[in-house]
């Protein structure tokens, strides 16, 4: 192990160019950063540079540019810009419906920028030379760092340590909160009183988030000690925060991607077909025991599902009688009966309605089907591994749409939509 912690984890891979440094260095550092508390202000700036060095790259290219040279965007990456600018308009449209002040508008603007801005910007930074490869390591790095800190977070309860360290000072620069800025040791669960750890994220469900991600493009790393930390620390993110969408995801997200990426094969369809006979032989049963699952889902943290299912209700209700089309352009504070939650939190498709009106639900839904669609048919194809990836990525994105607002949380998973891009462009 001492060993492994001396050694250059970039022994046998090395960053080419200033975009794949830059890449590394936010991904590898996560822990240092995070202690910090300057997470949330590298992940929000980092697309925007990345937007920088592409718009150079462009602006240099010639006619005697070398065809390998020179940058190609895909169309499907020229759809989630057109629909994060439909965000944005979304946005001011709502503000203005309902005559908030500018410096509102201002400030929500910010907020798109460093949101669902970055949303296109990562996929759109595929279409540097930024290798993968540097990707998969960087976040085997920070699944080392993970099984290092971890096992000493595990014992901060019995230490009797504070739950929060401290909060960095970074919070003066804005944000949507002080969990976003600070350093915590664990916490205890307001519905359950059970332990649980978040490490660097704002809350335990967000670490799941992060971990499926990291799974996902650890999987594909070729070192195999580099691997195993990877696949291990992600396993680990997804346990520690004892978040149920988390543990399903990481079971399931895998096999789906197997099975979509290998339709066009015969053993697959052949494999499918004698499970869809078997599936209907016991088709009672399997819907009983899923029944049973679900219902032990949402039972393992009841208070929890109550105020996300009140919430979505409250926001979609809301947004059919008040503000169909552009949204309400804020969120606001909830009832008591949600505990004072912000109505359009904790759930994407409910939050962009309430929010942002049925433009703003088209422009995330219209360039995640398309998404999924274009790298589902892509990752058929064993030429292009990397879109394999991208598709677990969508399929992550989508499956916690229904518990998360992807906008909030893009600061951490951004390695992942980065991978997407490139799968949409090799």
């Amino acid at each position: 192990m001492w060993k492994l912690i001396k050694a250059n984890p970039l022994e046998d891979i090395q960053p080419e160019n200033i975009p794949e440094k830059v890449v590394w260095w936010a991904i590898a550092n996560t822990y240092f950063i995070w202690v910090v508390g300057g997470l949330y202000v590298v992940g929000s700036l980092v697309g925007w540079l990345l937007l920088l060095f592409l718009l150079i790259k462009i602006l240099a290219q010639t006619k005697d540019t070398p065809s390998e040279e020179k940058i190609s965007i895909s169309w499907i990456l020229w759809v989630w810009v057109v629909g994060m600018l439909l965000m944005e308009v979304a946005l001011i449209a709502g503000h203005l419906d309902y005559n908030l002040e500018t410096g509102l508008i201002i400030k929500s603007s910010i907020g798109w920028a460093k949101g669902w801005a970055a949303l296109a910007l990562y996929p759109l930074a595929g279409c540097l030379k930024i290798r993968p490869q540097i990707i998969y390591r960087a976040v085997c790095v920070v699944g080392f760092h993970t099984l290092l800190i971890t096992p000493f977070l595990l014992l901060t309860p019995s230490l009797h340590l504070p739950q929060i360290l401290y909060v960095s000072p970074l919070k003066a620069v804005g944000g949507p909160g002080n969990e976003f800025f600070d350093v915590p040791l664990y916490e205890i669960d307001g519905s359950t009183g059970d332990l649980r750890w978040r490490l660097f994220t704002p809350w335990g469900p967000a670490l799941g988030f992060v971990g499926n991600v990291y799974f996902m493009l650890a999987l594909q790393e070729k070192n195999q000690k580099w691997r195993l930390f990877g696949l291990v620390g992600s396993i680990l993110m997804c346990f520690v925060c004892k978040s149920r969408l988390a543990q399903v995801c990481i079971v399931i997200i895998p096999l789906l991607t197997k099975v979509f990426s290998s339709l066009n094969k015969p053993k697959m369809l052949i494999c499918l077909g004698f499970t869809s006979y078997l599936a209907g032989i016991f088709s009672p049963s399997i819907i009983l025991a899923f029944n049973n699952f679900w219902e032990g889902f949402k039972a393992a943290r009841a208070g929890s599902t109550r105020v996300r299912m009140a919430l979505k209700r409250i926001a979609i209700y809301r947004w059919k009688a008040e503000a169909p089309i552009w949204g309400h352009g804020v969120v606001e504070d909830g009832p008591h009966i949600v505990e004072h939650m912000p109505i359009g939190s904790h759930h994407t498709w409910a939050g962009v309605l309430f929010v942002k009106g049925i433009v703003g639900f088209m422009a995330l839904a219209v360039p995640m089907a398309l998404s999924f669609i274009y790298l589902f048919i892509k990752s058929m194809n064993s030429k292009y591994p990397t879109a394999q990836v991208g598709l677990s990525v969508v399929m992550i994105l989508f499956l916690y749409t229904f518990g998360e607002n992807l906008e909030i949380l893009v600061y951490l998973y951004w390695p992942g939509l980065l991978v997407m891009g490139i799968g949409c462009q090799d």
